[in-house]
């Protein structure tokens, strides 16, 4: 295995290689998929032998279900966060913000899940109808909260968290379809999401404002 610290946390070098690592198996899943994508492709785009990477991951299962479910966490990160207790709009504000800036910043992490989820989600079913199925009845429970406490308009709150991730992950895995809507010229994409998200925020909090 690789080298790590006393302490047993990754060393320095340990820590860049391994995101090295699933930098490059992030470009090749997302390009050709898992079956279409070898350790070998993996291990050239990463700059290292395939012994060398073999120290990291195991498997080519292994490393792929490591970059979706990092891909997860990113996601999920600030859904945590929702408070109960918060006001709706800023909390939901915040989340909607986080996951169009992940499909700005990311578009291939989003793509590469969708296509797993797409596929029937060999490799991550456990997740999802575990700690992801959890994560989601939990924050049901928060715009229950809010609907309860008069705060915004009685909604399902299972679709709105539906309607809130086809919104913003939209903007990943359908970025060529809006290229050819809109132009590539500099500048069109950082527009395009200054205008998705005020429009998100338009359409969802005047919809779930209490009259």
């Amino acid at each position: 295995m690789a080298v790590t610290s006393q302490n047993g946390r990754r060393t320095r070098i340990q820590q860049e290689n391994r995101e090295r690592i699933l930098k490059a198996a992030l470009d090749m899943f997302s390009r050709s998929g898992y079956r279409g994508t070898t350790l070998d492709e993996i291990a050239a785009t990463a700059g290292m032998s395939k012994p060398n990477m073999l120290y990291y991951f195991r498997t080519k299962q292994e490393l792929y279900q490591t970059v979706l479910q990092e891909t997860l966490d990113d996601w999920l990160t600030p859904f945590a966060k929702l408070d109960p207790q918060g006001d709706p709009a800023s909390e939901l504000g915040a989340y909607i913000s986080a996951k169009l800036a992940h499909a700005r910043i990311n578009p291939k992490a989003s793509r590469l899940f969708a296509n797993e989820i797409l596929q029937g989600a060999p490799l991550l079913e456990g997740t999802l109808k575990g700690p992801l199925k959890d994560l989601v009845e939990t924050k049901s429970k928060a715009i229950r909260t809010w609907i309860a406490d008069g705060k915004m308009v009685p909604v399902d709150p299972l679709h709105l968290i539906y309607m809130i991730w086809a919104a913003t992950q939209h903007y990943a895995d359908f970025e060529t379809q809006m290229d050819a809507l809109e132009g590539t010229e500099p500048g069109t994409r950082a527009k395009r999401f200054k205008a998705a998200e005020r429009t998100l925020f338009t359409v969802l909090f005047n919809g779930l404002k209490p009259r």
